[in-house]
């Protein structure tokens, strides 16, 4: 079979027997680990993946369609093979299971064991066993659900004796369909909720006195003063790309947000693939780009409303041009809000650093923007890196610090000597870069001038702790915003919203009085 298509023939060829699952550190979502003995009788999908890839993210949809299609044939179990060191803690691994609502089993496959013995090559793959236990098809990258729904039905049609004669011989195998349910025992039911919940991105508006919270996984947005005042919500709480009146309308895990001169807040909504706008004038959420699907690799652009986005994770505004790191494909878009038009502005498609020519660079996940200028600054995750992209006339772009696609560490310095780990969020003020260095649990300060990083909070280890900036703790930040000489931050895995001080260097905790989480989505969850 096809290494991009596991729907051919099912069982042609001699079997070869499906390698064991030994090795990894810990299973999760189950009470004690799986060996694909307990699986015979059962379609067996393997997806291999690592959480901070966003490619691999987007197969959980497919991976629920399989799931919700086959529901007493098909297990899927899912093989974390981690790229970065900061993945491979199983309480970091467990988090991401409760945050992204993966409820099959997972193997922590902290050392590659199992990845080596499947001969995997890259993020995602997904592999397909039969009931007897032999390897059907593997399939690398994202989509081919077709391709899966197709092969897995003709295996169950080969092993099922109701379908008897149709595809092979069904005597030709000792093992027919079981149908009985894998016990699980998930990770989310010993996790409780809070008022914020792995918030991505945050906005602070110094003019208003406003600040905005991306409460991703609550599926809203949360406004706030400064200090802390609460003063409304924004969504319903449950998923969706409703638009309407503030109670009523619905997000998806929304992250980025950047505040217009209208009194209108842009949201990046980004497991919609589209982008939102907050109207406060007239207390409603409308829809200003993006069909709802997520769109292909690559493609020239068009009527915004009807272009396919793709993971939209942050945004930056010129008069009239919303700009957007556009996190699935690896490219910088722009929407033309004057001509209602959306397209690809920088970086090919290719999941690579590159500098040069915009038509020709290439990024790695861009996740975090901030524009001083003419200049946006991109955390460019997968790439390790902080990039500088020179808007027009300039269309150029150029790396500042950090390292490569698999050279991340952390280290402070100077341009490639410097070293971050994933890092998701920037901000700008009085000429320095903040940096969120998200997997160090760091932020971090650029000087775009000479490239020199420097730690300015943060141990480097994951914890919740205020003080001075030297012993503070922060759990895999996500987003900064500067107001006055206060830098908040999205401690996304904190589920809170941190301060530093920028004159005392001290970190805070903003308590949001008042604040709890939606009724709907706490009734939905306990159900």
């Amino acid at each position: 079979m096809s290494a991009q298509d596991p729907a051919g023939e099912a069982g042609a060829g001699a079997p070869i027997a499906a390698p064991s699952l030994e090795g990894a550190v810990a299973w999760l979502n189950v009470a004690a680990p799986i060996a694909l003995a307990q699986l015979r009788g059962k379609v067996v999908v393997l997806d291999f993946w690592t959480y901070g890839c966003v490619n691999c993210m987007h197969i959980l949809r497919d991976l629920k369609t399989l799931e919700q299609r086959f529901p007493d044939e098909l297990v899927v179990i899912g093989i974390h093979s981690p790229k970065f060191t900061n993945e491979k803690d199983t309480g970091n691994l467990r988090r991401i299971l409760v945050r992204y609502e993966i409820e099959h089993p997972v193997a922590n496959d902290a050392d590659h064991h199992i990845w080596r013995r499947y001969g995997v090559q890259a993020w995602p793959t997904r592999v397909i066993i039969d009931p007897a236990g032999n390897l059907v098809g593997t399939a690398m990258g994202e989509g081919n659900l077709e391709g899966f729904i197709s092969a897995i039905r003709t295996v169950i049609r080969v092993f099922d004796p109701a379908t008897a004669g149709f595809a092979g011989s069904p005597g030709a195998h000792d093992q027919t369909i079981d149908r009985r349910p894998l016990a699980l025992d998930l990770e989310r039911t010993r996790h409780a909720d809070r008022p914020l919940l792995y918030p991505g991105k945050v906005w602070a508006d110094e003019a208003s006195g406003r600040l905005f919270i991306a409460d991703s996984n609550h599926n809203r947005i949360v406004v706030a003063s400064l200090d802390g005042r609460l003063i409304e919500t924004i969504g319903s709480g449950l998923q969706g790309d409703n638009d309407g009146i503030f109670s009523q309308a619905r997000f998806y895990r929304p992250q980025g947000l950047v505040l217009g001169s209208d009194n209108e807040l842009y949201v990046a909504d980004t497991e919609n693939h589209q982008i939102r706008v907050i109207d406060f004038p007239a207390r409603a959420v409308h829809t200003v780009a993006g069909t709802g699907k997520q769109g292909a690799w690559s493609g020239e652009g068009g009527e915004a409303m009807r272009i396919d986005l793709n993971s939209p994770w942050d945004l930056a505004l010129k008069p009239g041009i919303l700009i957007i790191a556009m996190a699935g494909p690896h490219q910088i878009w722009v929407v033309d809000l004057l001509h209602d038009r959306a397209y690809p502005y920088a970086g090919t498609g290719e999941e690579a650093r590159k500098d040069g020519p915009v038509n020709t660079a290439t990024f790695a996940q861009p996740s975090g923007l901030a524009l001083d200028g003419n200049t946006l600054y991109v955390a460019d995750a997968e790439a390790n890196v902080v990039r500088a992209l020179e808007l027009p006339p300039g269309n150029k772009v150029t790396t500042l610090a950090g390292g490569d696609l698999f050279a991340f560490g952390d280290e402070d310095g100077v341009g490639d000597t410097a070293r971050l780990q994933h890092p998701l969020g920037v901000a700008v003020h009085a000429g320095r870069v903040f940096i969120a260095d998200t997997y160090n649990h760091k932020i971090k300060m650029l000087d775009p001038s000479t490239g020199q990083v420097t730690t300015l909070a943060g141990t480097g280890r994951a914890g919740h702790a205020d003080g001075p900036a030297a012993t503070a703790q922060f759990f895999e930040p996500g987003g900064l915003s500067v107001a006055g000489h206060t830098l908040y931050i999205a401690d996304t895995n904190n589920h809170a919203v941190r301060t530093i001080d920028l004159a005392t260097k001290q970190v805070g905790t903003l308590e949001i009085a008042g604040l709890a989480p939606p009724v709907a989505w706490s009734y939905l969850r306990r159900g």
